[in-house]
């Protein structure tokens, strides 16, 4: 498995919109805002690959000058389980460290808590709702 860098508008992104899209999305009967998607070129944009399929994303957002917004986490419902998402989550974090960033944080999906607090984040919030579903911010020092 291969973890890169993503440009914007490139062949990969348009992997990763179908991703993130068909993971994250359509379940929930949501599409992307194109205006949202514009926005994108300024983010971060990680992906997960074996050969040339894509097998996870996610997106880092700056908050300010010390904090990521880890966003848009997705793998194939066939391939989780793997270690994919741990291993796009220390590729993020320690992409943010090399830029000098103190910390990480997200809006995790309830039923995703588990699987950050493995990787050492803790719950910062109460629930909350967003996109249909309930969330919740957590948080990481780096």
């Amino acid at each position: 498995m291969a973890l890169k860098l993503i440009e914007h508008g490139s062949p990969e992104y348009q992997q990763m919109l179908g991703l993130r899209s068909s993971v994250l999305r359509k379940p929930l009967g949501l599409e992307f805002d194109p205006v949202e998607l514009e926005k994108e070129n300024h983010d971060i944009l990680i992906g997960a690959f074996e050969e040339e399929d894509m097998l996870g994303c996610c997106m880092l957002i700056e908050e300010n000058p010390a904090t990521l917004r880890l966003r848009q986490m997705a793998v194939y419902n066939e391939k989780q389980g793997k270690g994919i998402g741990r291993a796009m989550m220390s590729f993020a974090e320690n992409l943010a460290r090399d830029r000098g960033y103190k910390a990480l944080n997200m809006h995790a999906r309830k039923n995703a808590i588990g699987f950050y607090e493995k990787m050492g984040y803790q719950v910062a919030s109460e629930e909350f709702t967003e996109v249909t579903i309930p969330h919740v911010v957590m948080e990481k020092k780096l």
